[in-house]
Formats: structure tokens, C-alpha cells, sequence
């Protein structure tokens, strides 16, 4: 409201106007929908996923597959390696490609529990087998998530993490790329799976993030692959990552990174 004093005439005459105040502009996130022909796509790819597990479980002998259930807990995995280990030995190669169809299915579509199937990668195949499933099948996994969301994961990011999303503005990071994302992939900065889903919205490159990914989830899935070994043992999902493992793994990220420091410093 604004007060002004005008003569008008011989009695002076005091005038009031209101004034509407400029309305404050919000940041407004942006909206995106999926077409017709992305929907189509994404359905594709989860119906390619569900014939292949038909077709593996088509080539299993006939028996009570109840127990063939995503593990939420210790005692779910250890009922699951416990029935497993019957089949490994006499159809390693439909419980590897089962395995594997499970595995980037889960990373593919954002399913938690991964961490679960890399125990039982190392309970029934051991350390290096084990290992060598658990980082082919993350990374095409991870692969598998990336093009997915290259094709309709802007609408889901925006939803979801727009914060992380603007941290995330790895796009402008062109030197020591490769360096930056596995000190991502290496520590617990950001999460993994949005890892996946935000590289394409912020232009990675793919061939950077896939080195990243293959070579960062080394280390990780050494320390839960061997702790697979021992799953009788194990209490609770705190005992895999420790503070030693943990510390151990942030090490190997800050190393990581350390050249792109240097070469700066020089700069």
C-alpha cells in the first residue's frame, strides 16, 4: 500500500492506492511424459526378461520350486543356496543364466537386493567364479539401466532426485571424467542405482561409464562375494561392511581421484 498527498481544489484532498505486490516466482520442476512408443519400448524390454526366466525354468527338471524367491533377508538366502546347491552341480548352465536374467533384471529395473544375490553368487560358485558372475552380470546390468533410462528415465529423475540431479552435473566434469565416476562407483556418495539412471540424462559418455562400473564394483564385490563364502556365519547385512571394509573401499576411491587433483594443481 502506498500513501501520497495531491491538492485538489481548495480543500486538500489525500489520496490512497493500493499497490499489488509482484507475486514471487517459484522454480518450477519440470514436467516430461513418455510417448506411446517409449511405453512400448520399456514393455518390450520387461517382457524379453520374463521369456527368458520361462525358458530356464522350462529346461529345469520337474520338482517343488517354491523355494525360487527373491531373498529379503539372511534366512531367504540361506534356504535359497541350501536348494540351489542341488541343482549347480548337475544344471550349472541353466542356473547361471537364470542367475544372470535375475541379477541385471534387478539392476535394470532399480529392485533392491542385489546385494543378496552377490552372497550367493560366492556361496554356490566361490571366490572367483563368483566375482567374475557377479561384476559381468552389475555391469550389464548397470549397462541395461543406463540405455532404459536414456530412453524414458527423464521423467523419472526429475521426479525423484532433482537435488542429487544438480550435483550430479557431471557433464561440465570433461577432465578426469573417467577418475570422477569411479570415485562415485568406489565410496558411498551416491547411490548406485542413481548412478545409473542420472549418467545419460547428464551426457556421460557410455564407454566412461562403463569402464567405471566394471572396474569400480571390483573391490565391492570381492568383500561380498567372499563374505558369501561364509553365509552361515553372517548375522545381519552390518557385518559385511564393517568399518575396516568400508574405509578400505573410500581408500581406494580417494586414490582414484587423485590424479585428476594433481594434474589440476599443476594447471
Amino acid at each position: 500500500m502506498e500513501r501520497g498527498g495531491g491538492r485538489g481544489g481548495e480543500g486538500g484532498e489525500t489520496t490512497i492506492c493500493d499497490v499489488n505486490p509482484p507475486t514471487p516466482t517459484k522454480s518450477v520442476t519440470p514436467r516430461y511424459s513418455l510417448s506411446f512408443w517409449e511405453v512400448t519400448a520399456a514393455s518390450g524390454v520387461v517382457l524379453g526378461f520374463l521369456i527368458g526366466l520361462v525358458c530356464v525354468y522350462l529346461t529345469m527338471p520337474q520338482s517343488d520350486y517354491s523355494f525360487l524367491k527373491l531373498p529379503r533377508n539372511l534366512h531367504d538366502l540361506q534356504i535359497l543356496r541350501d536348494n540351489l546347491e542341488i541343482y549347480t552341480s548337475d544344471y550349472t548352465v541353466q542356473v547361471l543364466v537364470g542367475y544372470s536374467l535375475v541379477y541385471v533384471f534387478m539392476q535394470t529395473f532399480m529392485i533392491p537386493g542385489t546385494v543378496f544375490m552377490s552372497l550367493l553368487a560366492g556361496a554356490l560358485f566361490g571366490v572367483f567364479k563368483g566375482m567374475a558372475l557377479v561384476v559381468s552380470t552389475a555391469t550389464a546390468g548397470a549397462s541395461s539401466c543406463f540405455l532404459l533410462s536414456k530412453l524414458i528415465g527423464r521423467p523419472l529423475i526429475f521426479s525423484l532426485w532433482p537435488d542429487k540431479l544438480v550435483f550430479f552435473q557431471v557433464a561440465r566434469r570433461k577432465d578426469g571424467l573417467l577418475n570422477y565416476m569411479l570415485f562415485l562407483r568406489l565410496t558411498p556418495t551416491l547411490p548406485n542405482t542413481f548412478i545409473n539412471v542420472a549418467s545419460p540424462i547428464v551426457d556421460v559418455p557410455y564407454h566412461i561409464f562403463f569402464l567405471a562400473t566394471f572396474i569400480g564394483l571390483i573391490p565391492a564385490a570381492f568383500v561380498t562375494v567372499r563374505a558369501g563364502i561364509a553365509l552361515g556365519e553372517q548375522q545381519s547385512l552390518g557385518d559385511l561392511y564393517d568399518f575396516s571394509s568400508m574405509a578400505t573401499l573410500f581408500l581406494i576411491g580417494v586414490l582414484s581421484v587423485t590424479p585428476t587433483l594433481i594434474s589440476k594443481k599443476k594447471a
